[in-house]
């Protein structure tokens, strides 16, 4: 992700970034997937389950290293959180209709599974919405580590190994959306990159 999860929490401000500043490798990585997201789609309704496959793999690495090189590269803004959230929801978003377009058979019994991450994730959106008229950025670490169970997941069920991953990474997920809830119940203004429910915390009393 562009701006993941760092000791250094940062304070909402209004963007004084400059339009040079936002055309970098980051965003670039959350571009490609922000459109790739699109793509899968329609690879999905075209029934290119492999190609899908492949594309979804190469995305999923983009958004685990644009962070890493967001740190390297000293480019870590506002914007590319936002922006990492975007392209991250439609990339799940996309992974979601793939599964049921192309795997609803297989994985008709982990819809209530799969219902709940969703929901929990949905609530942790309306409730950031509400409270502070953005989508939540919170990159915790606890997502990190579900972005890595997803992936299993998914690659797990296309390559025909199991669907208890699902379940697993559905539980993860959900926690983790538990606690953005409870990010966004503790901060007094809406906040990007922090690692954990205490770093949230950390920020409120500091503000």
């Amino acid at each position: 992700m562009s701006t993941p999860p760092t000791e250094e929490t940062q304070v909402e401000q209004p963007d004084s970034e400059s339009a040079v500043s936002l055309i970098n490798v980051p965003n670039t990585l959350c571009a490609i997937r922000l459109v790739g997201s699109f793509v899968l789609i329609g690879l999905a309704i075209g029934g290119a389950t492999d190609v899908f496959v492949v594309l979804l793999g190469f995305l999923l690495m983009t958004d685990w290293v644009d962070g890493k090189l967001a740190i390297l590269l000293k480019q870590q803004t506002k914007f590319g959180a936002r922006f990492d959230t975007v392209a991250d929801v439609s990339l799940y978003t996309a992974l979601l209709f793939g599964l049921f377009w192309l795997k609803g058979a297989e994985i008709a019994s982990q819809w209530a599974w799969m219902g709940t991450a969703i929901f929990s994730y949905g609530l942790s959106v309306i409730i950031a919405l509400i409270k502070f008229g953005v989508f939540p950025s919170y990159h915790t670490r606890a997502a990190k580590i579900c972005w890595f169970l997803v992936s299993v997941a998914s690659l797990a069920l296309f390559a025909g190994w199991s669907t208890w991953p699902i379940r697993f990474a559905a539980i993860a997920v959900s926690v983790t959306n538990v606690e953005a809830i409870a990010i966004t119940c503790v901060l007094n203004a809406a906040q990007v990159d922090l690692p954990s429910i205490y770093h949230a915390w950390k920020v409120r009393d500091e503000v």
